[in-house]
């Protein structure tokens, strides 16, 4: 037999890894069901003592995300008419009145406009940039990566004053426009990094052949290169939009109102009697969709992203 041979692992073995990875799993996983129940439970339920594992579903935690609401007095809901649909019903049954709709959409309408525009600029900029590092002598090479990936290991708090001075002569602060730049600034470098790393497993070779058959250096890379980079475009894609998405200094830093993301508004729900546990679990249901959502679409990417380069051609 040959030294170099693997042996098969022995059912007990197999029944500990999968016990192993079970455990890990549910551990892992038991936070996110504990904050999707909360979303579904009623305002006693959610702080309830002992917790309450089994209760009854309520989706009063999304009316209150949607709505803002006031207390009504028993003279003021009688003169009412009777509601005519479910989220007044749910509402007047505790007492309450719908003043309007809340600013949570709108939030989040703002994170998905920075966090994907941001990554979608990342990406086209941390492409061209790993292409020229991998393919082409670019002077003092190594330093210019070195300075790149150093901007990545600046705490965000070291940068925060001068960042909202800056903003605030420019007029960048509580735009869009702002917190795009902002998050393509810090996600550059990881998308460069990531990226020349895929581009350097692709053989040049394929590029020389396009070339010597007429293809510009452009439509080389465009025809043959970036197929071949799919997978790492995606895997990057997946890692700067979790940052972007996530973010939460900058955001309380240098927006307010108008550009304002979800991160810093979901904390700051307050329910007619106080912090309302079950908005707030609601609202962080939400948030976690759409990147959940992109990465699953982009998994077999991600997957392959992770283990591309352990053996090379």
């Amino acid at each position: 037999m040959s030294a170099y041979s693997i042996t098969e692992p022995s059912k007990a073995s197999k029944w500990v890894a999968g016990i192993l990875v079970t455990l890990y799993m549910v551990i892992t996983l038991l936070p996110l069901a504990w904050i999707i129940s909360t979303g579904f439970k009623t305002g006693p339920d959610s702080i309830s003592y002992p917790p309450k594992v089994i209760f009854s579903p309520s989706i009063e935690g999304y009316v209150n995300l949607f709505t803002d609401r006031t207390r009504a007095t028993p003279e003021q809901l009688a003169t009412m008419p009777p509601p005519d649909n479910f989220v007044d019903e749910i509402v007047q049954r505790r007492g309450e009145v719908v003043t309007g709709p809340s600013r949570f959409g709108e939030r989040f309408l703002n994170s998905i406009i920075i966090g994907f525009g941001s990554t979608a600029l990342s990406i086209v900029l941390g492409t061209l940039a790993a292409y020229a590092f991998s393919r082409f002598k670019v002077p003092l090479k190594d330093d210019l990566l070195f300075f790149i990936l150093s901007t990545r290991m600046m705490p965000p708090i070291a940068v925060a004053i001068p960042i909202f001075l800056m903003y605030r002569q420019l007029g960048l602060s509580d735009t869009h426009l702002g917190m795009i730049l902002l998050y393509t600034g810090v996600n550059i470098s990881l998308a460069v990094w990531l990226l020349k790393g895929f581009i350097d497993e692709i053989p040049r070779e394929y590029e020389e052949a396009a070339l010597i058959d007429g293809y510009t250096r452009f439509q080389a890379f465009r025809k043959v290169v970036l197929p071949q980079a799919a997978t790492g475009i995606a895997s990057t894609a997946i890692f700067c939009l979790i940052f972007a998405w996530n973010e939460y200094a900058f955001a309380v830093l240098l927006t307010s109102g108008n550009a304002q993301t979800a991160p810093p508004f979901i904390p700051t729900i307050i329910g007619v009697g106080g912090q309302d546990w079950p908005a707030v679990a609601a609202g962080a249901t939400l948030f976690l969709l759409p990147v959940m959502i992109f990465t699953i679409l982009l998994r077999k990417h991600l997957l392959r992203g992770i283990t591309f380069g352990a053996v090379r051609k």
